[in-house]
């Protein structure tokens, strides 16, 4: 059966009209704001200050538990703060004394040691991956690769780098008489040294030797 040419025109507005009544609404997006900061403990409180800022924010506490369980840790050995680095949301909080809350989603890294706010080097970084026993340290920029190893120069190698499912990455290299494979992947991951907790995992695989450790995305990477 056919339908004339005035009907069909007349039937249009309809079937549009009902296009638009059953289309999904769509979800609010959630702005997550990666920041990094000082972490320090008051009246039971974690309170989380930005690098180079005097504002100041509560940690949410039912969004933060496993982060409250390093930071105890850590302070624990006696340090006044933390450095941490984290992604998450700033909301508002009624609390004296304070500019908000800071509930997070994701901590990249919490450490008592090292340069933390005063990295010059961090939003350059790409990735940063280190071990022990020997102790080696990799640092990954959009320049290239550097492999450093104590009691040896560092040295610059160009790199391949292979994205893989559940956020794992694989970094290659094989210059300079060294044959490189870096393994990094999502898990939560303690220095044995430090006390560092870092968000991923890596095995790093040189010239056969099977090296293991943690490692951090820097500030040129979001993931």
């Amino acid at each position: 059966m056919r339908f004339s040419r005035p009907l069909s025109f007349v039937l249009l507005p309809l079937l549009a009209s009902c296009q638009v009544f059953t289309d999904k609404p769509t979800e609010p997006v959630i702005e997550q704001t990666r920041m990094q900061g000082e972490l320090s403990l008051n009246a039971g409180q974690l309170l989380f200050r930005p690098c180079q800022e005097q504002r100041q924010f509560i940690l949410k506490e039912d969004s933060a538990a496993e982060l409250s369980s390093d930071a105890s840790t850590l302070f624990g050995d006696g340090h006044a703060t933390l450095y941490v680095d984290m992604r998450g949301q700033l909301q508002a909080n009624a609390q004296k004394g304070v500019d908000g809350q800071f509930v997070p989603s994701q901590v990249y890294r919490i450490q008592a040691e090292g340069h933390g706010c005063t990295d010059i080097n961090f939003a350059r970084t790409i990735l940063r991956a280190s071990g022990h026993e020997p102790d080696w340290n990799i640092a990954v920029s959009n320049q290239g690769l550097i492999l450093n190893r104590p009691g040896q120069e560092p040295q610059a190698l160009p790199y391949l780098e292979e994205q893989l499912p559940e956020g794992r990455l694989n970094l290659s290299s094989e210059a300079n008489g060294q044959r490189l494979d870096l393994w990094v992947a999502r898990q939560r991951c303690i220095d044995g040294m430090s006390g560092a907790v870092q968000h991923l995992g890596a095995e790093l695989r040189l010239n056969g030797e099977v090296l293991r450790g943690c490692a951090y995305l820097g500030g040129a990477r979001n993931d």
